[in-house]
């Protein structure tokens, strides 16, 4: 349904002529008249009766796209791209494949695209990063995302919070007559209320607004009493008629209330509206001093933009203002909202690099690029009318993620930045190229990357939860460092690591003890640092060949300790084969209890048994 809201284009005649036929006729005339649902039906029946072509497989699919079926829509693109289309054609098949999670084909499709129209910025911002879903899907969780009880069975989107009054725009009102583009009920604005607990109750449709045409989204001032809205032109009784199709076509039009008592009243439609084309989804700025909407009105830089226009203190408007390549593609931008700072804008766009379908963005107009939202506000299906409130610290938006649009609570994960800087415990150098990585409590490896010229590495976690980062470089003991439990913004680690200094006897090259958990073999993370001061002797003695020692405590049958200690022998063996020492320069016995370090019998301590599980390296040769 959201679909209305985002093409906006009415115009009569965009079909190819040529390819039209008697056997069409009534599939197109449907189509024209949007009525997307009928129109897929009649032209499935010229495909079972072997009346298709790449015009039907197209037209089939842009009926399919235009209700967001994107699993048909995808099948009959496919079809349709067997014959020679236009550019848009493969880039809406390209938008299908990956709403269906097909990242691959829907490249190659963007390839095709992107030959055809090599100035379009879409074609531009694919080719600067072809491969841009891994970056997306690896951005931090910046929102916890709900499925909200108010949805129905019909569409829900616009959502928007004032105070605790939380307005919506639906399809739910099943007593009214359908719409053909959706087979569904027109649109109605509504109200609800919104508890202290977060729940959503009451809705109600707000029936001084509402007309027998689409309604919503609404948009209100900061002190309640003014509203701007969606509906249709035929509410100013303005429309084309189109005498073949023997119908009637409208644009949308936003319009203003005002409220006296606890009443709407007083509506207007806004003056720069237009029978040549529409204006939808209005956002109003806090400060009540600028409208921002959407519009296909002309010298934009695509199919639908984000505009703006100034609201002057005595009421009247200024001239609306797109708002430029920074916010705009050649393709649709929609449900714009403009957060209370007044900068933050909100929007919607499928000409912008996304998962699929349509994809949440926000931008600071004052400054920076558009930048996609990620999951879980984004996924391979249509998200949109993204709205935060910020008193309340809650957002809202819609999506057809599980099949209609529906309407899902945000909540912002509190996040802080991890800054580490890595230097020289003896110098105080910052050290580039030292691998770090940061761990959650669980001992979870989070991320893992290599540190700039200035030593320095950010990592955006979760504020008031226990994180460790664990440094290494080649020539320096590894250590792991605590992060402080932080709300933020920002909490820094100081990692200073200290050269190797190696021990090296005639006999043995002593490291701090390699101890193992009981009854494990695994090398853990403080077993590794240790073993990396090996490898770095090793390497810088090409010539050392080690035998590595293995001991257990005495706990455990005989058998039992020396088959544990051969494989943490192996495992010892193995990780330092893994650091690229030959194989030949290292090997490993397994001694079980026959040689403890601390001869304590069966009165053994918990610390004398942690002394006991040990490695020992040897110099063969």
């Amino acid at each position: 349904m959201k679909n209305l809201y985002i093409a906006l284009s009415f115009a009569v005649g965009t079909l190819t002529v040529t390819a039209q036929n008697k056997d069409t006729k009534n599939a197109d005339n449907l189509y024209k008249k949007f009525e997307y649902v009928d129109a897929a039906k009649e032209y499935l029946k010229l495909v079972e009766n072997g009346k298709s072509d790449g015009y039907v497989y197209k037209q089939l699919a842009d009926s399919y796209y235009n209700v967001f079926n994107t699993a048909e829509a995808a099948k009959w693109y496919a079809k349709a791209v067997e014959t020679n289309q236009d550019a848009e054609t493969y880039y809406r098949y390209a938008q299908m494949l990956k709403a269906n999670g097909k990242y691959e084909e829907a490249n190659k499709q963007m390839q095709k695209f992107a030959s055809m129209s090599p100035s379009d910025s879409r074609t531009k911002s694919f080719k600067e990063n072809p491969n841009y879903v891994p970056r997306i899907l690896s951005k931090a969780k910046a929102y916890n995302v709900n499925s909200l009880e108010v949805s129905s069975d019909k569409s829900e989107f616009g959502p928007v919070l004032y105070d605790n009054a939380f307005y919506f725009t639906s399809a739910r009102n099943g007593a009214r007559k359908t719409y053909g583009w959706t087979d569904e009920p027109y649109l109605d604005i509504y109200k609800a209320d919104y508890n202290e607990d977060a729940t959503i109750t009451n809705s109600s449709p707000v029936t001084n607004l509402n007309s027998k045409w689409h309604d919503g989204p609404i948009t209100i001032s900061a002190d309640g009493n003014t509203a701007y809205f969606s509906s249709e032109s035929f509410k100013e009784k303005e429309s084309e008629k189109v005498k073949e199709l023997k119908a009637k076509f409208s644009q949308v039009y936003l319009f203003k209330a005002t409220k006296t008592g606890d009443t709407w009243g007083n509506i207007t439609a806004l003056p720069f509206n237009s029978k040549e084309f529409s204006c939808a989804n209005p956002s109003l700025s806090r400060d009540g001093k600028t409208l921002y909407f959407s519009s296909n009105m002309p010298n934009g830089l695509g199919g639908t933009d984000i505009w703006k226009v100034a609201v002057k203190e005595d009421g009247s408007f200024g001239t609306p203002e797109n708002l430029g390549s920074k916010v705009n593609t050649e393709g649709n931008e929609s449900f714009p909202f403009i957060a209370d700072d007044n900068k933050t804008l909100y929007f919607a766009s499928a000409g912008r690099p996304g998962l699929g379908g349509l994809d949440v963005f926000e931008i600071d107009l004052t400054k920076g690029e558009a930048t996609n939202m990620g999951t879980p506000v984004n996924s391979e299906k249509d998200d949109f009318s993204f709205s935060f409130n910020g008193k309340k610290n809650v957002g809202f938006f819609a999506s057809n993620r599980n099949g209609n649009d529906d309407i899902f609570g945000a909540i912002p994960v509190c996040g802080v930045d991890v800054i580490t800087i890595v230097t020289d415990a003896k110098t105080g150098a910052v050290l580039s190229g030292a691998k770090v990585a940061i761990l959650d409590d669980k001992k979870n490896v989070i991320a893992t990357e290599t540190t700039s010229a200035n030593g320095e590495i950010k990592y955006r976690v979760e504020c008031d939860k226990p994180y460790v980062v664990q440094v290494s470089k080649d020539g320096y003991e590894g250590n792991t460092f605590a992060v402080v439990k932080s709300k933020g913004p920002s909490t820094k680690v100081d990692a200073a690591l200290q050269p190797i200094d190696v021990i090296v006897t005639p006999d043995e090259i002593v490291l701090k003890p390699i101890f193992f958990e009981y009854d494990k073999s695994n090398i853990t993370q403080e077993g590794a640092f240790e073993l990396d001061k090996l490898v770095q002797v090793m390497k810088n003695n090409d010539k050392l060949v080690i035998l590595a020692k293995s001991h257990t405590d005495n706990r455990g049958t005989d058998r039992y300790n020396i088959n544990l200690s051969e494989r943490r022998a192996k495992s010892t063996v193995q990780y330092i084969i893994s650091k690229g020492i030959s194989a030949s320069r290292i090997s490993g016995k397994g001694m079980g209890e026959l040689e403890p370090k601390v001869d304590c019998g069966k009165d053994c301590t918990e610390e004398q048994h942690a002394q006991n599980r040990r490695s020992e390296f040897l110099i063969v040769k």
